[in-house]
């Protein structure tokens, strides 16, 4: 008899996510779900979720690119935008043409989960996508001086320390989510911006508790820089305690261990980015260092193929 197929579920939002599934979609005998923030009110993805009143797309057309087979001309065009020139934000200037055409289709089928069906199916993607929840939200932060900010796009440009994140209402997870998690043999928050991308997921009250249920691995890949407005002066620790003080179980943390170039990390420095680093011996959690990054035209990213590896590595301790 063969060995089941592995279920693995990645949480999370923006183009961090986009890599782990690109990373892991070839990966034989494994079932991927990733679970997608639609908490997003910027750019052409806020424009339409004002206008028609529907929940943010962006982050499931990035993850629908990442998972389908190849770079097609279908998927290349998913992610094409027409240029906004003037700024005037007119007609479909600034628009995602993907966006586009999710938002025709949710009105078409009037169900924002059938039209993300339709066009996976019509990618091929290699694997299932599921949004957070299917309601129109709005993300709030709590900072340390007491301010609260609406808005996912508004948070980072507030430049204050975020205590915690929440919505105003009660927030309602998709079941094809929760059972999701509860089925996985491995989850994995992130990469990402840990307020705006993955916390948005998890702060639903419903996938919050499957995550503490669920029989599975849970780990985060962390990111390799901070982010200016979010996570300014954070170390690996400060990432994931902003996961487990919202409520996210970690068992295992990922970080990269590559030597940064320096003219990069200047770069970066001169936007107010620095590197981040595990500062502590001890950690209720397991820490993996391992090489995960590339670096190209002086940007530093998170490497599909050693994504891949990582995850592969992961699947290889759990079966031991």
């Amino acid at each position: 008899m063969s060995e089941a197929r592995k279920k693995i579920v990645v949480i999370g939002g923006g183009h961090g996510q986009s890599a782990i599934c690109r990373g892991i979609k070839n990966i034989e005998d494994v079932d991927i779900t990733a679970i997608v923030t639609v908490a997003d009110d910027g750019g052409s993805t806020g424009r339409l979720r004002r206008k028609f009143h529907i929940p943010a797309m962006g982050d499931i057309r990035n993850v629908m690119i990442a998972l389908s087979p190849s770079e097609t001309l279908l998927g290349n065009l998913m992610d094409y935008r027409f240029e906004d020139p003037d700024g005037s934000e007119a007609d479909v200037q600034g628009h995602n043409l993907g966006n586009l055409i999710l938002t025709a289709l949710t009105q078409q089928t009037g169900s924002f989960m059938e039209a993300i069906q339709t066009i996976g199916k019509v990618l091929n993607v290699r694997g299932n996508i599921i949004p957070a929840t299917t309601e129109v939200i709005s993300l709030y932060a709590l900072m340390d001086d007491g301010v609260i900010v609406k808005g996912e796009a508004n948070i980072p440009d507030v430049c204050n320390h975020i205590r915690k994140v929440f919505y105003q209402n009660t927030v309602k997870a998709v079941p094809e989510a929760v059972q999701a998690i509860l089925e996985a043999d491995l989850i994995i928050y992130g990469i990402g911006s840990v307020y705006t991308s993955i916390l948005p997921n998890i702060i639903i009250p419903e996938i919050r508790e499957a995550l503490e249920q669920t029989g599975a691995l849970r780990v985060y890949f962390c990111n390799a820089m901070t982010q200016p407005g979010e996570t300014d002066g954070y170390n690996v620790e400060d990432h994931v305690q902003a996961l487990l003080d919202h409520g996210a179980p970690v068992d295992a943390v990922l970080a990269a261990n590559d030597s940064l170039p320096p003219a990069v990390v200047k770069k970066y420095a001169r936007q107010g980015s620095t590197p981040v680093t595990v500062t502590k011996q001890e950690h209720p959690y397991r820490i993996i260092s391992r090489s995960l990054l590339t670096f190209d035209s002086d940007l530093i990213r998170h490497d599909p193929v050693k994504i891949r590896r990582a995850v592969e590595y992961l699947e290889e301790e759990k079966r031991d």
